[in-house]
């Protein structure tokens, strides 16, 4: 479908213009001038932004098991998440899908279906969905499979945790998060602590395990993230490995390591929109502020990275250009997807309609290569010449 958005401020580089943008074939073919769309959408009184790009986003697990012990099946879980994800002006979006030493939601057979039922779905989805593989890093026993997936290309990006309880360093574990662990799981508190016990005797194999699925991410062009890293020694060890990605460090040393060493460093934009981590560990604005930041995902809450890139530059803290930055053009990059996370000619048009001028923001209008995938406001649609 081609189409024409008339009307809007449109986020060009790094300021807005009144322009207009027209798109041919799900790819942006001209910014200004004028056009013969058979479909014009009218922004006016809106921002045009690109897409977000949400590089690690697991909300999606409320969908498959909304209570403990209570699952939905996985095509309405995804569909529900997938209609989240573009009202919240999410277009690319990678699901991170767990793949632990434990049983239950995020054991082994959950990861499969997950990754099956999305490669099935996947073209009837509005949002570009793919596969962010969270290996546990204990999890030795799925080196082998893990390495299939890779070599086939069936995973967007590969990230390293590791929330074995017993090995968690400088990082203490909450006693009520190894109760929702063992929850998670479906077997008792006791069984859950004799699994971590067991696990934790292969610590001496997990290093030699990480560095070979590193050298087949790395081999295969699949970005790869590290986890909660706890210390700057051990975000040298994996931009070692090549790994150029530090989710969620857990301390300023931490990420002042990984942006002086030029990593990128994720952060939730939950963080933002609360004040604060809901752990009690670094604060995103501060990290922004200081530089230390370069990246936002959803986390835990898709409305999350909307909000946040707006209440960023409410704040004072950073201009709503650069904010937006941090969730379309940057994770862009740092995830190879050059053909979106920008408006630009020849780029995906993936772009999103904002009302920012009642509150917060609010998205009209979701485009995903091209298509209107998502409205609320249906007599902004002009169809004909």
């Amino acid at each position: 479908m081609d189409i024409r958005i008339e009307g809007g401020r449109v986020l060009i580089g790094d300021k807005f213009e009144d322009t207009t943008v027209g798109a041919c074939d799900g790819v942006i073919d001209a910014i200004g001038g004028e056009s013969g769309a058979a479909e014009r959408i009218d922004a006016r009184g809106l921002m045009v932004l690109p897409g977000i790009v949400d590089i690690h986003g697991d909300a999606f697990e409320r969908q498959l098991m909304p209570r403990p012990g209570v699952h939905f099946a996985m095509d309405i879980a995804l569909f529900d998440t997938d209609r989240q994800v573009i009202a919240n002006g999410i277009t690319t979006v990678f699901h991170g899908v767990t793949w632990s030493w434990e049983p239950g939601l995020r054991g082994a057979a959950n990861a499969r279906a997950i990754l099956a039922a999305m490669e099935e779905l996947r073209p009837r989805l509005g949002a570009d969905t793919r596969f962010h593989l969270r290996h546990e890093t204990f999890n030795l026993d799925a080196e082998a499979e893990t390495t299939d997936w890779i070599g086939s290309r069936r995973i967007g990006v590969l990230a390293f945790n590791n929330h074995m309880p017993a090995m968690k360093g400088n990082a203490p574990v909450r006693p009520a998060k190894i109760a929702e662990m063992a929850q998670r799981s479906g077997i008792s508190h006791e069984a859950f602590q004799e699994l971590v016990l067991r696990i934790a005797r292969r610590a001496d194999e997990v290093p030699g395990s990480i560095a070979r699925l590193s050298a087949a991410a790395n081999a295969n062009g699949i970005p790869l993230l590290s986890h909660d890293d706890i210390s700057p020694e051990q975000r040298r060890w994996y931009r070692s490995m090549g790994c150029r990605l530090a989710e969620f460090p857990t301390t300023v040393e931490t990420a002042q390591e990984a942006a002086g060493g030029g990593d990128h460093v994720v952060l939730g934009a939950p963080n933002v929109v609360r004040g604060g981590s809901h752990i009690g560990w670094i604060d995103a604005k501060d990290m922004i502020a200081r530089g230390l930041c370069s990246i936002l995902a959803s986390d835990y809450y898709y409305p999350a990275p909307l909000i946040a890139a707006f209440r960023l530059a409410a704040d004072g803290v950073t201009t709503i250009e650069r904010a937006w930055s941090l969730v379309s053009e940057i994770p862009a990059a740092a995830t190879d997807l050059t053909d979106r996370g920008i408006i630009a000619a020849k780029r995906r048009a993936d772009l999103i309609l904002v009302d920012a001028t009642a509150g917060r923001p609010r998205v009209v209008a979701t485009i995903v290569a091209g298509r209107v995938v998502y409205l609320t406001e249906a007599a902004r649609i002009h169809r004909g010449h």
